[in-house]
């Protein structure tokens, strides 16, 4: 495989990464996950979310289907494998399913480009199969990107064939994906929170799939319309300080700065989770009761 010089790439570890095997694995999934999973062929990944029965985001990742009949990855970037297997064993009852943590065995890297997608064969499930590990679509940014996990032992043997292209740092990458406005869970959008109101209604959610935990939460917000409070991108001349930092408007708090990124030009950019009610497009809001209004919104996510 041979990528060209605009080619980047950026060497990861997962958060999670357990395999689910067993007669019962794809059923079970199918009624704990947000998103659909029937139909997945071997090699195929989609994203959603792993909810409480309150509707609240406790986890994110990919499942992915594996090469062996009633076998399936479940990987994430941020979200604990602790938390996840937890979280799947807590409703495993009388069903033949197997849930192993295997994320220390397994490394990850991301390849963006134009094009890329194709170049790794990501839509063609045999291909996928055949390469060593998991090839998926990621959620990096806005720039088309290619998730490649595989054995940590076949760490030497897959960077030789990104060779080629120029190696992204770590703040880089949260640059990106505050650029985009991507949560990051549970650091951006957590157990106290709604998907909604991290823009995931969209990308993560199946509201046609049936029933999954949370699902009459998502059914009945869904009817119900605008959330409350939102996850959006916000600005400033000088970092934040420790996070999650409170914002305020008018000496009111009206939300929390949950991650920022220097914007490389002595000042930052991050994302914040705030009232709807209480945040007007045009005013400033402060990081301090009684702070200078320093504080804009960058956009309407």
């Amino acid at each position: 495989m041979n990528f060209s010089i605009s080619t980047s790439f950026h060497g990861w570890r997962p958060a999670a990464w357990l395999r689910v095997t067993g007669e019962d694995a794809a059923t079970f999934l199918q009624g704990q996950f947000t998103n659909e999973l029937r139909g997945l062929s071997p090699g195929g990944a989609v994203y959603g979310l792993w909810l409480t029965l309150k509707g609240k985001v406790l986890a994110d990742s990919f499942v992915v289907r594996g090469a062996e009949p009633a076998e399936f990855w479940v990987g994430s970037y941020f979200s604990p494998a602790a938390v996840i297997r937890e979280r799947l064993e807590a409703f495993i009852i009388a069903d033949d399913v197997v849930v192993e943590d295997v994320t220390a065995e397994w490394a990850g890297v991301t390849v963006f480009g134009e094009g890329v997608a194709a170049a790794m064969a990501v839509d063609a499930a045999t291909a996928a199969v055949e390469r060593v590990g998991a090839v998926f679509r990621g959620r990096r940014g806005k720039e088309e990107a290619v998730e490649w996990v595989f054995p940590v032992a076949e760490t030497a043997a897959v960077r030789a064939q990104i060779a080629g292209g120029r190696e992204l740092e770590g703040e880089e990458m949260v640059r990106r994906r505050i650029s985009a406005g991507v949560p990051a869970v549970p650091a951006d959008l957590g157990p106290g929170d709604l998907p909604g109101e991290g823009g995931l209604e969209q990308d993560a959610i199946s509201y046609t799939k049936g029933c999954y935990l949370g699902q009459e939460v998502m059914a009945r917000l869904k009817s119900m319309g605008q959330v409350r409070r939102r996850l959006m991108r916000v600005v400033g001349p000088a970092g934040p300080g420790s996070l999650p930092a409170a914002l305020f408007a008018g000496g009111r708090k009206v939300g929390e700065v949950r991650s920022a990124v220097s914007d490389g030009a002595g000042g930052w950019e991050g994302l914040a989770m705030l009232t709807l009610l209480q945040v007007s497009a045009g005013g400033g809001l402060a990081l301090a009761v009684d702070g200078a209004p320093t504080v804009r919104l960058v956009d309407g996510r």
